[in-house]
């Protein structure tokens, strides 16, 4: 458990962390931080070369500037996580020669004009997640051929879980030319609970059975657990990786908005820009 203050105001931040080879594959291309304000997951692209690399430098550039961050007492905001992403997108290519990419997807705890958010950010198809007063939302909008082609009524949501380019993503880091994060703001309100988590948790459980999950189990490693031992259950075709946060005794500042999404099937998706407008 770890104590953060955000914004004037005091409360607790709860996590739990696991990450799973799975059943499938030879070795574990997923990476995690989960270091008090930033939690995130990234997934190295299956099929590249190094997948694994690109996933452990982007979480190691992440890392490296929450370190710094702490020392200094300057928090991130989001024109640092941007700028952060493209150090991670560059030190990926040097690295791996542009042969391997990876997905991010997270939330850092940001100051807003004086309110305490969670920045939510995401490239790829790994996810995040909210559980607010027991229901389950995904704030995160996947980067995906199967997403487009939801937005577009070619397909459904349900078709889009086993359609053959389920795997095929649109932005990474490291690799091919479109790396551009989108962001979210989403108010830090007591009993949140945020999850982030690789494609191996959602490609084999349905978003009902994380719910019902989340709901149950209120320990967060307990939960995380769980959560990888249902995707294990169900197949395990994939890695697997769940962070949890829980937000403790936080009280929501009046008038706090979010910008995550009301639906998924938009192509007016509300995002943020690194200076903080809306666009």
């Amino acid at each position: 458990m770890s104590a953060s203050q955000a914004g004037g105001r005091g409360f607790t931040l709860r996590h739990g962390s696991l990450t799973d080879r799975g059943l499938r594959r030879a070795l574990n291309e997923d990476a995690l931080l989960a270091l008090d304000p930033v939690f995130a997951v990234a997934d190295g692209m299956g099929g590249h070369e190094a997948g694994e690399v690109a996933s452990a430098v982007c979480i190691k550039t992440l890392t490296a500037a929450v370190l710094e961050a702490r020392g200094t007492g300057v928090p991130l905001d989001p024109e640092a996580l941007q700028k952060l992403m493209h150090l991670a997108d560059a030190a990926i290519r040097d690295a791996a020669q542009s042969r391997a990419g990876t997905t991010l997807s997270g939330a850092a705890l940001v100051n807003e004009q004086g309110v305490p958010y969670w920045l939510v950010f995401n490239v790829g198809d790994s996810r995040t997640y909210l559980l607010h007063q027991g229901e389950l939302s995904q704030v995160s909008i996947d980067h995906s051929e199967v997403q487009e082609m939801v937005e577009a009524g070619q397909i459904t949501a349900e078709q889009a879980i086993v359609h053959p380019r389920r795997n095929i993503i649109t932005r990474a880091l490291g690799t091919g030319e479109d790396n551009e994060a989108d962001f979210w703001l989403v108010p830090v309100n007591s009993g949140d609970r945020m999850l982030i988590c690789s494609d191996g948790l959602t490609g084999e459980v349905r978003d009902e059975h994380i719910a019902e999950v989340l709901r149950r189990i209120k320990d967060p490693q307990a939960a995380a657990q769980e959560l990888v031992e249902a995707a294990l259950r169900s197949g395990g075709r994939d890695n697997i990786t769940v962070v949890l946060v829980d937000v403790l005794a936080a009280e929501p500042e009046a008038g706090a908005e979010d910008t995550f999404p009301r639906h998924l099937n938009t192509t007016g998706r509300p995002r943020m820009t690194p200076e903080g407008a809306s666009a």
